[in-house]
């Protein structure tokens, strides 16, 4: 019984993080690039107190064996990376990616991290960057007297200039992709860090093999489900009562043995 209440406690906690996934991912429902998380489960060990396949006689063997599992843990949280849904714009800078890809900006100390987040801005120094500042990387610096902004599905950057009839181009938008993108490491701000279980960066442009292309005047939005996330918190839930009712049940069974007299 005090393997119950123990696992019991252990399913609770469970859902109390899967909980926390699910209110992250409602939460996000409108954040530009997002992509949800989803809440991943382990069995914990298990005590054997009769081993399966041990033998009893010359032809013969224990066919299961006794196995008591010890509980429940969040084995880890994947980042499922799902095209979202595309919201057109009036803004020039809102570049959405469809496909397989993420943005470069440089951070203050230099640092490369990795966004899909498509809501772009151009600065008083005609640098386009991030909602925080940070430089799109390669940089892109549109003339103070451009009188339009253009970019094509294949990243390529051009401007209109006073007195030109044709556009000028300034610059080429590139993109990188890893081979396990669920690896990146969250740092807020739709912003992820490359680390060794994503693998390096392989670059490219929009529209190269393996990469996605870009939509002008367009958003990104969240790839979050607000009726999955909601029956996900169902789900949560039941369990969660669940849990907490085998400790229920395990007290009360403790409560009887310590109630019996001879």
């Amino acid at each position: 019984m005090l393997r119950s209440l123990w696992a019991g406690a252990s399913g609770m906690i469970a859902q109390q993080t899967h909980l926390d996934v699910v209110a992250h991912n409602l939460a996000n429902v409108n954040t530009s690039g997002f992509k949800k998380l989803r809440a991943d489960f382990q069995d914990l060990i298990y005590q054997i107190n009769r081993e399966p396949g041990q033998p009893v006689e010359p032809d013969s063997m224990i066919p299961t064996g006794i196995q008591v599992g010890l509980g429940v843990k969040v084995a880890g949280t994947t980042r499922i990376f799902m095209q979202g849904s595309l919201q057109t714009t009036d803004n020039p800078t809102d570049l959405a990616l469809t496909g397989e890809g993420f943005y470069q900006v440089t951070l203050p100390d230099g640092t490369i991290a990795y966004t899909r987040d498509s809501n772009w801005k151009i600065d008083a120094n005609g640098q386009v960057v991030n909602h925080d500042g940070y430089l799109l990387e390669p940089a892109i610096v549109v003339p103070e007297d451009a009188i339009d902004f253009a970019v094509s599905q294949t990243g390529n950057v051009t401007v209109k200039m006073p007195g030109d009839i044709l556009p000028e181009e300034i610059g080429q938008i590139e993109l990188v992709r890893f081979i396990n993108p669920a690896g990146l490491r969250s740092i807020g701000r739709n912003l992820f860090l490359e680390t060794a279980a994503s693998g390096a960066p392989v670059a490219g442009n929009p529209g190269d093999e393996g990469f996605g292309t870009i939509e002008q005047r367009t958003l990104e939005m969240s790839n979050v489900q607000v009726v999955e996330e909601m029956v996900e918190m169902i789900v949560a839930q039941r369990a969660y009562e669940a849990n907490s009712k085998t400790i229920q049940t395990a007290d009360e069974l403790l409560r009887i043995a310590n109630n019996l007299r001879r």
